[in-house]
This record gives structure tokens, sequence and C-alpha cells, in this order.
């Protein structure tokens, strides 16, 4: 806990951000800094709650990269992301030239602080030193900051007490005594005075977000983060309180001398303050140059905590592809982000040189600038807490104001602080140290051009990050159905959520098959992969699974025959450079359930290829359970043969077919079958409804990988709509056959269809009685088509073929299939089923 508090306290940096902001606030607001200092922690504390409940719920170091995109999808996190890369960056750059500036006068080498190119050159080296120890890793840099933190609070403290001190014994002229009316924000000239002093005071807080940021290298990554970035910004409203007030009541709010209204020291209000507190001779001449020693190693700590998040957000932003793989690529001894903590220091080098190449000015507003960035990360933060956790704020008192209202609020206090700067404050021409003048604006305040710009690059490029995931996630839901067509068998409903961050979309799918007989097959499936190459690889085994389910095969022999065609597309990838067998790649491993429910028997046989095991809720009892299906190997994988399970279902029973991504939540999959088991039946309504609400329950946080969940009701086909017959092997009884299809389909109003009926039943029946012999069995199944179905006890499967001219037989299944819509063969345990459907007449030619 101590080195999460330290590590954000060190981000902000207090003795830099006092002295770089507190004199821009005092321009603004004048007597009224202490206040406006505080007010400034309001919207920071409110956020700061934001990033303890989402780091609670999903501890990421990709923060509001990970947070956003999980709460709103990856165009939004990518901004999000983007806004915080734009901050550090641009703030490392303008720390490093303090430090440089700082070190100069430190040892009394005043001449080369005023030098632009030595001050660049040294904040060059401190980039390359600092890059340097957070790259050896997080431990060696929590050391140097409880060091260097102690130290500089301490002093900071030691500078407040001895000015007011003075201010009452030796007071200067330019004291002024502490007055209640420093503290009353309506003594401020003007709303938009307090506006850009708020701004100006958000920055002096920015930064406690690292205690986050390495969530994932902290013991109890759940809760001690969340807690120090909660508790940083009480401390340092209490540091900043206390130097501000005492500052202002030694100094004055004065445009000359150690004043803190002149212009000169506005980017350093400790320079000159601190031998006029200290003195100039002995202890006071020691002091004054540790303040300034403070006010360096305050920048250098700050510069060194700001690469630390900034590399964790690149590294987490790579996992989830939204930049380069190669920056989540980890050291294997000091384990941090190599490319992402190098990188991010190369591009702090770059924007330095490129920044202090054009002018101090517009490396002066690029430090206003930061403050845009920041407002826009934060508020947007804020309302990623609010819609992530909108689904349990009733859940009680602590949630809705912690998780909803707080977060909430500090958002919209971010975006109107943002809107209101950026359009109004920032714009004016006269606001800061340069201009642009824009084609349709014209003149623009540089803060507002530069902190808009570095925004707009990321929006610029959003298109090209967020291409992959896009074109994934379109591809997987234009291969999944666009609807279940209802079915006789059953009830169906369906619900498939892609995982919240781009990596995550693969290959999960599921589909509902009509089968011959009013038969239904049930198919959930994932394709272990993220990205294009798992969405392809699951649009192919779809359709090969739906071809081997139409050919009436058992569920065990469709994952067999599936099993070989996810092999041959594995083997069909380009061999190593060097000759040997590539590993096999993830979308090669594909998980299957696949089920085939019988309406008419009420029997249902399913198989499985890895994956969790189906749940069942019995129609009669309303007991839930899971379903004892032999587990077979992955497909693609081989190994042992696959085993159909069969069993009665009763009428009414929701059968329940998933991916492990809907037990995500669970710390263990027999817990998370107990969950989902204890879900289904904990609810009532329509089967939609149960879906959406089961998928909810289970899937209360992050979703990292993707979820599908397939329900089906099952039925019994009515009576009425069944007719069989068992004629003898005998030629003679088609006759009588014929007669009994005849009157039956009277009885169903389908007269239209009695001839043709008539004479498949006689084509099919003599053909079983000339090829096999008894037994015999002839049923019509009335359902969205006529069915027709003969079986017998022979294996032998018949073929179609155009007969000769001269050829005396061989038209009977030729003439079968051209009166049918559909016809094929299906093996049973005592022979075979040949099956016809017809297209029923429109329900008025049935009347």
């Amino acid at each position: 806990m101590f080195s999460s508090v330290v590590m954000a306290l060190a981000s902000t940096g207090p003795a830099y951000s006092l002295a770089a902001t507190l004199g821009i606030i005092v321009a603004g607001v004048g007597l009224q800094a202490p206040i406006v200092t505080m007010l400034a922690f309001v919207p920071m504390l409110l956020i700061a709650y934001a990033f303890r409940e989402l780091n609670a719920s999903d501890a990421d170091c990709g923060t509001t990269f990970t947070w956003a995109t999980r709460a709103f999808g990856p165009r939004t996190g990518w901004m999000g992301g983007w806004g915080l890369i734009v901050a550090n960056i641009i703030v490392m750059a303008n720390l490093a030239t303090v430090a440089g500036a700082y070190g100069f006068r430190l040892v009394g080498l005043d001449s080369l602080s005023q030098s632009r190119f030595w001050v660049t050159v040294a904040g060059i080296v401190w980039i390359g030193v600092l890059t340097a120890i957070c790259y050896v890793g997080i431990t060696v840099s929590a050391a140097v900051q409880r060091w260097l933190l102690c130290l500089e609070v301490a002093v900071l403290l030691l500078f407040a007490v001895a000015a007011l001190i003075r201010v009452h014994t030796d007071p200067p002229p330019t004291a002024i005594h502490v007055s209640w009316s420093w503290f009353n924000p309506f003594e401020v000239s003007s709303v938009r005075a307090l506006t850009s002093g708020i701004l100006a005071g958000v920055f002096i807080y920015w930064g406690w977000d690292t205690a986050v940021s390495v969530n994932e290298e902290t013991v109890d990554s759940a809760r001690v983060p969340g807690r120090a970035a909660v508790l940083s910004p009480v401390l340092l409203l209490v540091v900043y309180g206390l130097v501000a007030t005492s500052a202002q009541s030694f100094a004055g709010v004065g445009t000359t001398g150690v004043g803190l209204g002149n212009a000169d020291h506005h980017d350093d209000v400790f320079s000159g303050l601190g031998e006029a507190v200290f003195g100039s001779h002995d202890a006071g001449l020691l002091l004054s140059r540790l303040l300034i020693l403070m006010v360096l190693t305050s920048a250098l700590a700050s510069a060194q905590t700001t690469i630390l998040p900034l590399a964790r957000t690149v590294f987490s932003m790579a996992v989830h592809k939204a930049v380069p793989a190669r920056f989540a690529r980890v050291h294997r001894r000091f384990l941090t982000p190599t490319w992402a903590t190098l990188g991010m220091g190369v591009a702090a080098v770059a924007l330095l040189v490129l920044l202090s190449s054009f002018s101090r000015n517009v490396l002066a507003d690029s430090v206003d600038s930061v403050g845009l960035a920041i407002a826009f990360q934060y508020g947007l933060t804020g309302f990623a807490c609010l819609w992530y956790h909108r689904k349990v704020l009733t859940r009680s008192p602590h949630d809705f104001i912690c998780k909803g209202l707080m977060p909430g609020l500090g958002g919209l206090l971010m975006v109107l602080l943002f809107g209101y700067a950026a359009f109004v404050v920032y714009a004016e021409p006269g606001y800061g140290a340069s201009s642009v003048d824009l084609p349709v604006f014209g003149r623009v305040g540089g803060v507002t051009v530069l902190g808009l710009g570095a925004l707009a690059i990321g929006f610029l490029l959003l298109p090209v990050v967020t291409r992959g995931h896009s074109t994934a996630l379109k591809l997987q839901r234009s291969l999944l159905p666009g609807r279940l067509p209802p079915q006789t068998a059953c009830e169906t409903a369906s619900r498939y959520l892609p995982a919240d961050n781009g990596s995550g979309v693969g290959g999960d799918w599921y589909d509902v098959i009509p089968l011959s007989g009013a038969r239904v097959g049930l198919v959930v499936g994932d394709v272990l992969g993220h990205g294009l190459p798992a969405a392809a690889t699951m649009g192919r085994l779809r359709t090969g699974l739906r071809v081997l389910a139409r050919l009436d095969l058992a569920p065990d022999e469709v994952l067999t025959r599936l099993d070989d065609l996810a092999e041959q597309t594995a083997q069909e990838r380009a061999p190593a450079r060097n000759g040997t067998a590539p590993q096999p790649a993830d979308e090669a491993m594909v998980t299957c359930l696949y089920a085939v429910y019988d309406p008419v028997s009420g029997w249902c046989s399913m198989a499985r290829a890895g994956g969790p095991p189906p749940v069942l809720v019995a129609g009669d009892t309303g007991a839930a359970r899971t379903l004892d299906v032999p587990p077979g190997p992955p497909l693609g994988v081989g190994g042992l043969p696959y085993q159909s399970t069969e069993l009665r279902l009763a009428p009414g029973s929701v059968l329940a077919l998933f991916t492990a991504g809907l037990l995500q939540a669970a710390d263990r999959q027999d817990a998370g079958l107990r969950r989902l088991a204890g879900s289904l039946t904990a609810r009532r309504g329509s089967l939609t409804e149960l879906c959406e609400q089961t998928v909810t329950a289970m899937l209360t946080g992050a979703v990292d990988e993707d979820a599908t969940l397939l329900l089906a009701r099952t039925r019994l086909l009515d009576r009425t709509r069944l007719a069989q017959w068992e004629p003898a092997a005998d030629p003679a009884a088609v006759a009588a056959l014929r007669s009994g299809v005849s009157k039956q389909l009277d009885d169903w109003g389908l007269d239209e269809l009695a001839f043709t009926t008539e004479v498949i039943v006689s084509e099919l029946v003599t053909n079983a009685i000339r090829y096999v012999g008894g037994p015999i069995q002839v049923r019509l199944i009335r359902d969205r088509t006529l069915t027709c179905e003969v079986s017998d006890t022979g294996h032998t499967t018949p073929n179609l073929r155009h007969a000769a001219s001269d050829d005396e037989g061989g038209r009977g299944l030729f003439i079968v299939a051209q009166l049918t819509q559909r016809w094929g063969t299906r093996y049973t345990p005592t022979g075979k089923v040949i099956w016809t459907e017809q297209t029923l007449p429109p329900p008025s030619a049935q009347e």
C-alpha cells in the first residue's frame, strides 16, 4: 500500500507541479488561488473513485484504454488510450527540459540553463537515464521514488511552515495575512477565470493514476491500487492547500519581485521564493538550494513515473492488438515491457527535439495543452465506470454512489472543463505564448491547436487501428445466423457476446439446423484464437458441419468428419522456413457440441469435442443438472474417438449449450456450471428473456473472451400430425397402403399432394419389398413440409441414376427426386430410412 501511494504521489511531482502551475493560477484568479487549487481536487476525487471501482472489477494495466473499450467499444477505447499517450509524452518532454534547466542552476551554471540547445541535450540525457531505470524494473523504480518523495514532501512542508512563520515574525513587504476570502470561490472575477484556474489545478493533481497502471505488478491488485488512487489526491490536497496558502501569504500576488503574479516567474515560482523565505546565508542558502534540488528531483520522479503508466498502457494496447504486437514483448529477466518502455522513451526524445526546434513558445503552450488531454482521458474514464457498472447500480446505495453517481459527475465536470477551456478560454488568440492562423477559424490560440490537434491525430489513426477488430467482428457476425428459424421440435433463443477488447473477437458460433423427420440439430462451437484467422476458420467449420448434418449422420460421426476437416485445414498452412512442420495455431484447436433432437420420440443424441458439457432443466421436475456427455478431444488435434450419448427429454425441457466464455467469471468450471444451473432455474418468462437474463447474470464484469449461449425448449410432435403404417413385405399390400395415405392426406386437407405422395410411397415401398424385404414402416409427418419416410432393415444406400432409354427399370428413384423438394437417407441401428419432403400448398388451398 505504501509503495503504491508513493508511486502515485511521485508521479504528480508535487514540487514541480506547484512551481510550474501556482503562478498561472494566481494570474488567473488572484487571491482565490488557494481555494481554486482545492476545488480542482473535487473532480479528481470523483474520477479517483471511478478508477478504484473499475480496477476492482478489472485490474488491467491499460486502465482508460481497456475500460473504455469494454464499456463503449474499441474505437472509444483507442481514443482514451491515445489521450493518455499524448498527455504523458508531452509531459515527459517538458519535465525533461525542467530537469535540465534546474540541473544547471543547481550547480551554478545559470547561463547554460538559459540555452535552448544545452537544456535540450540535458533533457535527452535525463529521459535516457529514467527510461533505463524503468526498464530495469518496477522494484528499483519504487525504491528510488520512496526516498525522493519523502525528502520532497519534507522540504515542501518545511517551506510552508517557514513562510508562515516569516509572515508573522519578520514579514517581507509583499506579505499578506491569510484571509477567509481566499477560500471563497465566488470572489473569482469571472467563470472564465475560474475555469482556467481549475483546469490548471487539475494538472497539479494529475498522475496519481500511476498506482493503478502498475496494478498487475502490485500485491492484491484488485484493491490496493484503487485505495492508493483515492488516498493520493487527499494527501495532495493537504500539501497543495498548505503550500499555496503559505506561498501566497509570503509573496503576495504582485506582478513584480517575488510576487506570484510576476509573469517572469509563472513557470517557476520557487526559484526566487527559496532564498526569500530561507535567506541567502549559511543554513538558509542550503535550504534554498535544497528547494531547487527538490523541484529537480520532483521533475525527475514525475518523469520516471510517467514512463511507467505510459509503457504499460502501450503494452496493454499491444496485447489487445490496438498497436503492433511487438510492444507487448516482456524482458525475461526484468519482466518489464521492452518495446513499450524503450519506444515511449524514444518518442519523448523525438517530441522534445521537435518542439525545441520550433521555439520556446510552442514548448510552453504544449504544457497547457496537456490539461485538455487530461480532462479528455479522465472524463472518458468517469463515463466508462458509469456505463460499465450500469447493471448493478441499483444493487445497493454504495454501488449507486461509488460506481455511478460519483464517476458520472466527475466525468461530466471533466467534459465541461474540456469543452469550455478548448473552445473558449484556450481558443483566444491572446491566450498562451503562441497562436495559429487557421484557414476557416482564423487566429486560434496555440494551446487549443496543440491540444485538439494531438487528439485529432488519434482520431485519424482510428480507422487503421480498429480495422482488424471491426473486420473480424463483421466477418464473424455475417457468418452467424441472422435469426434462428422457427422449429416444430423446439423453441430456440441465442445470445452471442463478443469480447470487450479487440483481441477477443474470435471464433464462437452457434447454429440451429433443420433435419429430416422434423428433427433439429443444435450446435455451439468455439475456435480457440482471435481475429480474422479464427473468424475465417469458424466460417469454414460451420459450413462443413451444416453439410455433414444434412447428411443425417450421427453426432459422433459428424464430429469425426469435422475433425478431419479441421486437421486438413491446419495442415494446409504453409510449412516453416526450415522445412519442419509448423506449430499448430490457436485456430487449429476447436471445441464443438452437436446435439440432435427428435420431437416424434423425444430422444436427444449428442456428442462433444472438448468444451463444457450442456446443462438441462427438466421439463417435468424443473431441476437443473449437468449432462454427462463424454468429452472427446478438441477438433483438429486427433486422439480418442467421439462418443454419442442419448437421453429422453420431457416436453418443456430447456437444453443449454454454451462455450467456455460463458463461465469465465467463475474460478472453476464446476462452480460456473452450478451458477449457470441456478440462473436457468431461478428465472421465468420467455426463452429470449431467459437467455438475456442468464448471460447478464453470468457475465457481470469484464468479458475477456467471446461467450455464446444457445437455449432450446423442447416440444413433442402433436400426434394428429403423424401417421404411420407397417405394410407386409408383399407387393399386393402397396395398393391398400396408397389408399390409406390418400385418406390421411384428405383428413389433413392436403388433397393436392395425394397423387404425388401415392407415387412416392408406391415407389419406395416397392423398392424396399424388392431389394430388402420386411419389416417395413411408412410414416407421414405434417410439419412445415410434408415428410414421407420409408424404413427397412437394409443398409445399402440407393443410388440416383439416369436410366438408359432401353432399360426396363431404374427410374423409380429418379421420379421420386423429381416430385419432391428434397430427399435423402439416414441410418438407424436397425437399418435405414429413406425420406422425402414436399412443399405444402398455401393455407388457402388447404381449406
